[in-house]
């Protein structure tokens, strides 16, 4: 029944767009679980470089004015519009009897709240900053935290608008200069488009508190159980670097709320089997934390620890309904929509009753356009952000919401969360949206002032399985769609882009030599009970899954790795695609995999126009795929070959390189791929 439903979405048309209020500018449906039955039913080497996923930077320069070079010598020198332009200026203070002294001044963006420490050198206090190329720039000096001075040594000086003065350095230009990149946030705000997501499914990942485990739930079987997983279980492997050192920055967590189970939480995920609410998509008491999963406080400290760590924490946030048995529904039967309409039955089709109709006959849906309920929801969902100081949210099927709720939520989180923080942080919300074609509906969605940062790409993830993994396509369908995605959300949009989720068979069959299911829009459903799939006993599939995660990793977005796909875990549907994390008896595919991922992270971490810069083909066919990534300061090459045999790269530099995942240094505009591999090329 769910496989016939996600088909029957490719035929969905557009029948209601959000309606919107304008709101103050702001700087994750049941997903996909056929046994939450709250599904969204529609359509459905070499050492690794050390880098801090948490401060990335950049700092490699490159080619980065226009298409690279073919056939002459690479100028390593940067190239970018003198309004990016900086040259390096020293500015120095006398020794006195002060205990610190800091450069404060409109040099760069937030260097008036937070500027640069000096550093004492014999009888001189010093510092070096880069200024903007040809613009003179003001500045004072701050002693002891406290005092606000002019610089001694320099006579010109403006009016500061308070009665006093800021020193003035004038306009610098040089032939050395450095490239800035556009659109950087000020010193302490992190850029979500360097996140690197990793979702996280508590209850399948680590059991590190067992007293919290609870009692099987009756007339479940073994794999539609609790497993066990839990928030200590988390912890404990941040606390352990295991993410630091994967390269993820960014952790997404089921739904932490209450959920029903010995409370009636049982239901049929699509076939004939009952599941327990392990996923947290049947929410019982929405101010109460999942107690198998532990307390507040231990959640509070994992985002703590997290938060040590350099990494953000999203919470998944289920809005669409309750659990019959909740008591929010018991007291405010008005609050939800009718009984009776069951979402695919009859009068309910999925297609025009979707933002009201139930999604079994156990889950009232919400009805927003009720204020007190909207008010209600939006409370409890900014309470567990003041409560927990997560990052962001990952909004469970937000189309079967209304609008209201969204922008109501938006316009909260902005004035009571990120306008009360010290520095101002983006607070990012991604949706889930189930659709594979319809990217117009997907975008009606995202406005990081008013609605959605971004959504899950799922029109990318089918064009990168038909094309890297399947080999159903030509690797220049996948170019041309990407040239034409690229900016199609707007501007200020980052879209999470993913190949694995908990909601389809692993991913890592779908790259075997003849892919597991012949459809990409396969749920797996047909193997997750009988004749389960097995881990594939060919380095081929690890090393296409590679390639997949190479094209990920070396574009635009913040690209997302299912708990397990890492390592190539094997499964088939839900649950078979939610098997306990793997974190021993690795085979020998697995680890090469593994250390790929990190690899190509590690990569991403170190090179800013992987994760910002604009992308440019060479040359692409059927197999091969060539392009530069570049941004200011910062120029790469990548060649993706998905075929079984080497393909030759041309359009490279013609000078000395580097190559980043073999670590070895090569010259000339061509280069031989091997077989299911990606390179990926930095010029001297």
């Amino acid at each position: 029944m769910r496989y016939a439903l996600e088909r029957a979405t490719l035929a969905f048309t557009v029948r209601r767009i959000l309606l919107l209020a304008p709101l103050a500018p702001l700087f994750l449906a049941a997903c996909g679980d056929p046994g939450d039955s709250s599904d969204d039913p529609y359509g459905k080497p070499p050492p690794v470089p050390e880098y801090d996923a948490g401060d990335w930077e950049g700092g490699y320069y490159g080619d980065g004015g226009g298409p690279p070079p073919t056939d002459a010598a690479v100028d390593t020198k940067p190239m970018c519009d003198d309004s990016l332009k900086r040259c390096a200026a020293e500015f120095s203070y006398p020794v006195g009897s002060e205990s610190s002294v800091e450069l404060r001044g409109d040099y760069r963006e937030g260097a008036w709240a937070k500027g640069d420490p000096m550093t004492k050198s014999g009888s001189t206090w010093k510092v070096s900053v880069p200024l903007p190329y040809g613009k003179s720039v003001q500045y004072k000096f701050v002693v002891n935290g406290t005092t606000w001075v002019t610089d001694p040594g320099n006579p010109d000086q403006v009016g500061d608008g308070a009665g006093g003065f800021n020193s003035v350095k004038k306009a610098t230009t040089c032939t050395d200069f450095t490239c800035a990149e556009p659109d950087v946030p000020p010193p302490g705000v992190f850029d979500w488009r360097d996140s690197v997501m990793y979702f996280v499914f508590v209850d399948r990942f680590l059991d590190g508190d067992s007293t919290n485990n609870g009692s099987a739930i009756s007339g479940v079987d073994d794999p539609g159980q609790y497993k066990g997983g839990d928030w200590a279980g988390v912890k404990k492997k941040i606390d352990e670097g295991y993410f630091n050192d994967l390269g993820v920055n960014t952790l997404w967590l089921t739904v932490p709320v209450q959920n029903a189970d010995e409370y009636g939480g049982l239901g049929v995920g699509g076939d004939t089997h009952k599941y327990s609410s392990y996923h947290g998509y049947w929410p019982l008491d929405v101010n109460k934390p999942e107690k198998r999963f532990g307390t507040l406080v231990e959640l509070k400290a994992l985002v703590d620890a997290a938060h040590a760590k350099k990494l953000k924490i999203l919470f998944d946030y289920a809005m669409v309904h309750v659990h019959k048995d909740a008591q929010v529904y018991k007291d405010n039967p008005s609050w939800f929509h009718a009984t009776g309409c069951i979402c695919g039955s009859g009068s309910c089709p999925w297609e025009t009753t979707g933002d009201r109709c139930w999604f079994t006959d156990y889950l009232p849906h919400w009805n927003y356009t009720v204020a007190a309920a909207r008010d209600y929801s939006v409370n409890n969902a900014v309470q567990w952000v003041k409560d927990t100081g997560a990052d962001g949210f990952r909004l469970d099927a937000i189309k079967h919401v209304d609008g209201s709720w969204l922008t109501t939520l938006r316009s909260r989180i902005q004035s009571e969360i990120v306008a009360k923080m010290t520095t101002p942080q983006r607070f990012y919300m991604v949706g889930e949206t189930y659709d594979f074609g319809n990217r117009d509906y997907l975008k009606s969605f995202v406005d990081p002032a008013t609605k959605l940062d971004g959504q899950f790409d799922f029109p990318l993830r089918l064009k990168l399985v038909q094309s890297v993994l399947m080999r159903q396509k030509p690797m220049s369908d996948l170019s041309g769609f990407m040239d034409s995605n690229d900016s199609f959300y707007g501007s200020g949009a980052i879209m999470s882009t993913w190949v694995g989720n908990h909601d389809l068979g692993r991913v890592i069959h779908l790259g075997e030599d003849s892919p597991m299911w012949s459809d990409p829009y396969s749920d797996g459903k047909d193997r997750s009970w009988v004749n389960k799939p097995t881990l594939p006993t060919s380095r081929n599939a690890f090393e296409r899954l590679a390639n997949a995660f190479a094209v990920l990793f070396t574009n635009k977005g913040a690209p997302l790795v299912y708990y397990g796909d890492e390592v190539g875990m094997p499964g088939a549907g839900d649950p078979d695609n939610r098997r306990m994390m793997q974190w021993t008896g690795y085979s020998a595919d697995q680890t090469w995999l593994r250390d790929r991922v990190k690899q190509l992270l590690a990569i991403r971490a170190g090179h800013p126009s992987l994760r910002r810069g604009a992308r440019t083909t060479l040359s692409v066919s059927n197999d091969l795929w060539v392009y530069s990534m570049s941004t200011a300061g910062d120029t790469v090459y990548v060649a993706i070959n998905r075929g079984d045999s080497a393909q030759t790269a041309s359009g490279l530099p013609s000078g000395a390189m580097d190559e980043l995942v073999t670590a070895t240094s090569v010259t000339g505009s061509t280069q031989s791929i091997p077989a299911r591999q990606t390179r990926i090329f930095f010029a001297k």
